[in-house]
C-alpha cells in the first residue's frame, strides 16, 4: 500500500460540485476583463469623477454653444456697458456691452480648439520624433536631442510668448507656438520609452528575422511606449489652457473679436472693484478646467500604470 495518500475526486453531479478531475479545494480561476479593471481603477478616486464631470460639461457647453448662449457674445451695445447681473444679463455685460455669460460660454470651444489643436500637433511630432531618435540611434539620436535640450533651454510661457510674438496673434499662430513650445516633452518621452522597450527579446527577434525598422517601430515598439504619451497628453491638455490663457491674457493669443477666457480675465482687470464677476468668472472657469485635466491626468496615470494599481 502506498504511503502517499490519494487526493478526493468528486463526479461531476450537480451544479454545486467541482467537475470531475479536480481537487475539492482547487478554485476556478475566473477571467479578468481588462476593460473593466481599468473602469474600476480610474474611477475609484472622487477627484478624477468630478474631472470628467467638469470635461463632459466643458465639451457639451462648447458643441453646443449657440443654442446655450443667451445674446450674441460679439455684439456691442454700449447702452447697456458695464450692467450688473440681472434676470437679462446673468453675470452683467462687459465695456462694451457685451453679454458677459454669453463669451464665457463661447470661450470654452475656444479652449478646446486651442487645446486639441496644439495637443494633437505636439503629440504626433513628438512620438514621431522621439520614436526615431530612440530606434535609430546614433546621428539621429544626437540631432534630434541637441534641438529638444535646445527648445527646453526657455520655460514653455516664455518660448510660446516669443512665438507668439513672432507669428503674431490668432488662434492657428498660438496653436504653432504652443506645439513648439510644448514638443520637448513628447519627444523625450518617446524617445526613453522607445530605449526601453527595444531592448526586449521579442524587438531582438523581430530584428533578428530581418523585419524592416518602419515595421519594428509601428507595429511593436510604438504601442508599448504609448501609455505614457497618454498620460502626458491628458496632463498637457491643462497646462496648454493655462498658457493660452496667459498669451490671451497679455494681449498676444487669441485676437478680437475672437473670445478667449484670458482676454476676458484681462479685459475685467480694470474693473474689479465695481463688477468683479468680469474677471472672476472666467478666471475661475479656467482654474476649473485645468484642475479637472490634471485630475482625468493622475486617474489615467494610477489605471494605466501596473506598478500603481494595486491589488483589487
Amino acid at each position: 500500500m502506498s504511503d502517499v495518500s490519494e487526493q478526493v475526486f468528486v463526479d461531476q453531479s450537480g451544479p454545486d460540485q467541482v467537475p470531475y478531475g479536480r481537487p475539492l479545494d482547487a478554485e476556478v480561476a475566473r477571467p479578468v476583463s481588462e476593460w473593466r479593471r481599468f473602469l474600476r481603477i480610474f474611477f475609484q478616486r472622487k477627484l478624477v469623477v468630478f474631472g470628467v464631470a467638469v470635461l463632459v460639461v466643458l465639451v457639451v457647453v462648447a458643441i453646443f454653444a449657440p443654442w446655450i448662449a443667451t445674446h450674441d457674445p460679439y455684439r456691442n451695445d454700449m447702452s447697456k456697458a458695464l450692467r450688473s447681473p440681472s434676470s437679462e444679463h446673468w453675470l452683467g455685460t462687459d465695456s462694451l456691452g457685451r453679454d458677459t455669460f454669453s463669451r464665457l460660454v463661447y470661450g470654452a470651444r475656444t479652449a478646446l480648439i486651442v487645446g486639441f489643436g496644439t495637443v494633437a500637433v505636439a503629440s504626433v511630432v513628438g512620438m514621431i520624433l522621439g520614436l526615431l531618435a530612440g530606434f535609430l540611434g546614433g546621428w539621429v539620436n544626437a540631432i534630434i536631442m541637441r534641438v529638444m535640450d535646445a527648445l527646453m533651454g526657455f520655460p514653455m510661457l516664455v518660448l510660446a510668448l516669443l512665438l507668439a510674438a513672432v507669428l503674431g496673434a490668432g488662434i492657428h499662430n498660438v496653436i504653432i507656438a504652443l506645439s513648439i513650445a510644448t514638443l520637448p516633452a513628447y519627444t523625450r518621452l518617446m524617445c526613453g520609452e522607445t530605449l526601453s522597450v527595444k531592448e526586449n527579446e521579442y524587438i531582438m527577434a523581430q530584428r533578428a528575422m530581418g523585419a524592416k525598422s518602419l515595421r519594428t517601430m509601428v507595429k511593436h515598439i510604438l504601442p508599448n511606449a504609448f501609455q505614457p504619451t497618454l498620460v502626458l497628453v491628458t496632463s498637457m491638455l491643462g497646462n496648454v489652457i493655462l498658457a493660452e490663457a496667459g498669451l490671451s491674457f497679455l494681449g498676444i493669443g487669441i485676437k478680437p473679436p475672437g473670445v478667449a477666457w484670458g482676454s476676458m480675465t484681462a479685459d475685467g482687470y480694470r474693473f474689479l472693484e465695481a463688477h468683479p464677476q468680469l474677471s472672476f468668472a472666467p478666471a475661475l472657469c479656467i482654474m476649473v478646467v485645468v484642475f479637472a485635466f490634471n485630475m482625468v491626468g493622475d486617474g489615467l496615470r494610477d489605471a494605466l500604470d501596473p506598478k500603481l494599481r494595486g491589488v483589487l
